[in-house]
């Protein structure tokens, strides 16, 4: 029987007049997991922090076990600005202990990419002082897995974290004997590493088994059960139980729902999106061309990042950018954006981008646009436009589309700034939508933006007819909003990931090991390549380098025939089988293209 680690019994909290937690009663045992979600200001940080007892409840108590060895990652670290990374996550263990220690190794590896953490001007020796505040949190989260630990409790561990570190911390967890509570808004992260989850809801906390998915399928059900009205069961649950049901069901290895139940839930939901009649409405709200680009070369700085990209956003394409930090993602969104923005005048620093005449842009970027204070939450979104069109006959009022993320008739009335930065967020994006944009840059999306946000936006994009390219680590919204992954993987190309980020995931790891000298052998016999060996290996990477080139050409043409057939199914189709024979002969290209570099 799993021991009892921590007693939550019959705790209260109240701030001013609002009561986040009203006489909840939880338990956290041996081998647990458990996932926090719900809305941002309804108490998730504040029940883990009275969990973990670093604030004291109202009324009731907290118990642990005699003993227990806990450790913290709240949204503020306690880091010495004055010390070193080296003295913070490693202490005073010599070279060879700290290197010698499997665990330390896998964490440096997987929070900063390497032993002597690329990235940071020194490397361990680097003083935390100057750090932005992502790398003293990478550096605090080192620092509690680390150490032994009973119970981990963490409140949003994967932010500033990329694709590849969430991915990585995920295995981690779940390969760790400590209990888990987490708070989180990422769901793919929730899924991969909760076996029960917690959701926070006006004071009180409900409790089902199971990840993010089954708890989805088990709110649902407990609202169908609930609901005396009809209106009650139009709920956005269900949308997002119908795309997990149909299109990811791999997700719920073990359900714990009831299958007839949730399907008899959702036989009235249509698929998500209605693609083709989207891309009909597309190509009449922007014609055939949106951005073209041939040859192009982007730089930040003197930094080249891409060269010789040839590719094309047409009419409807809803793209996921993903890649390494410092590839270039967002360079490339500024690049499209200022050339968009000066009516093609201002090109990148080689090549040409063609800018479709009919394109109105909009570019959320990771900066929070600051408004004036004193500005109302509907004034800000009044001074854009009183009325909006979705497309497809749907129009909404300012005030029927603040409702829709998340800001009810009285919160509408707020200064903006009394808003929090997650509504802030909002603000900003709900402002954006307003202007009518026919193209959507998303960079950083789901910063600061809770689970039910989440989900109202990913529903307001569903029907949202136009071209769309999401950079996001958040890989449950990038899945769940866009049709075609691309990556930059930091060799100045842009790939199509036919099998999304899970494709991607696996050449980083190539990638990797690939650069990853090999351990020292006792001599051998043979001795490394000849000078004839290196010589051939250069004059064939060089082979193959011109075919892949050839190959990313006629990518780029198989991508606007597909674009300027879009109704003709059958050659779509034709068309659509061409390309995904370039794709893998690209990728066969690529491994040959690993092999040789090692011997060139």
């Amino acid at each position: 029987m799993a021991v009892n680690l921590v007693n939550v019994e019959a705790v209260s909290k109240v701030y001013g007049t609002r009561a986040l937690l009203d006489g909840v009663s939880l338990g956290v045992s041996e081998g647990d997991r458990i996932g926090v979600v719900g809305r941002n200001g309804d108490g998730k940080t504040t029940l883990i922090r009275m969990l973990a007892k670093l604030e004291e409840a109202d009324t009731g108590r907290v118990t642990h076990s005699g003993g227990l060895r806990i450790g913290v990652l709240t949204q503020h670290d306690s880091l010495d600005p004055k010390a070193t990374v080296r003295h913070e996550v490693i202490g005073d263990l010599a070279d060879h202990e700290w290197a010698g220690n499997a665990k330390i190794r896998d964490v440096l590896t997987g929070l900063f990419g390497g032993l002597d953490l690329p990235g940071f001007p020194q490397g361990l020796d680097t003083v935390i002082g100057p750090l932005s505040g992502g790398e003293r949190r990478r550096i605090a989260l080192a620092q509690l897995l680390i150490a032994e630990q009973d119970l981990i409790v963490l409140d949003e561990p994967t932010n500033h974290l990329d694709v590849e570190g969430i991915s990585w911390l995920a295995g981690h967890l779940r390969a760790r004997r400590s209990a888990l509570v987490c708070v989180t808004h990422d769901r793919w992260f929730l899924d991969q590493v909760c076996t029960r989850m917690w959701d926070v809801q006006k004071g009180d906390v409900y409790e089902y088994e199971g990840g993010y998915s089954d708890y989805v399928f088990a709110r649902a059900e407990r609202e169908r059960i609930a609901a005396t009205e009809e209106a009650k069961r139009q709920n956005l649950m269900r949308k997002e139980l119908a795309w997990l049901r149909r299109g990811a069901p791999a997700r719920t290895s073990k359900p714990r729902y009831r299958i007839e139940a949730a399907n008899e839930l959702i036989a009235d939901v249509p698929e998500p999106r209605d693609k083709s009649e989207l891309m009909k409405f597309a190509n009449a709200r922007l014609g055939k061309t949106v951005f073209e680009l041939e040859d192009v070369t982007v730089q930040a700085g003197p930094k080249v990042l891409l060269k010789h990209l040839t590719w094309q956003l047409g009419p409807g394409d809803r793209i996921g950018l993903v890649g390494v930090n410092g590839a270039g993602k967002t360079s490339l969104l500024r690049a499209l954006t200022d050339a968009a923005r000066s009516q093609g005048d201002v090109q990148p620093a080689a090549g040409k981008v063609v800018v479709g005449k009919t394109v109105r842009l909009a570019y959320l970027s990771q900066d929070v646009t600051e408004l004036p204070a004193t500005l109302r939450v509907l004034e800000a979104v009044q001074q854009i436009r009183d009325r909006v069109d979705l497309g497809k006959g749907r129009e909404m009022t300012a005030g029927q589309l603040c409702e829709q993320f998340g800001f009810s008739k009285e919160k509408q009335w707020t200064p903006v700034g009394d808003l929090s930065g997650g509504e802030r967020r909002r603000l900003q994006l709900l402002r954006l939508l307003m202007d009518e944009p026919n193209v959507l840059f998303l960079d950083e999306p789901t910063n600061d933006l809770d689970i039910e946000t989440l989900t109202q936006l990913e529903d307001l994009l569903d029907g949202w007819p136009g071209s769309m390219i999401v950079i996001s680590h958040d890989r449950f919204f990038i899945e769940r909003t866009t049709d075609n992954t691309f990556a930059l993987l930091g060799d100045g190309a842009l790939r199509m990931l036919p099998r999304g980020i899970d494709e991607y995931l696996e050449r980083r790891q190539r990638m990797i090991e690939a650069a990853t000298p090999a351990p020292a052998a006792a001599p051998a016999a043979k001795s490394g390549p000849s000078a004839a060996d290196t010589r051939a290996a250069k004059k064939e990477l060089q082979k193959i380098e011109r075919q892949m080139d050839k190959i990313s050409e006629k990518e780029a043409k198989l991508h606007t025939q597909i674009a300027d057939n879009a109704t003709d199914f059958g050659k779509v189709a034709k068309l659509d089988a061409d390309l995904r024979e370039l794709v893998a002969e690209r990728e066969e290209l690529e491994m040959r293209w690993l092999e040789l570099a090692e011997d060139a």
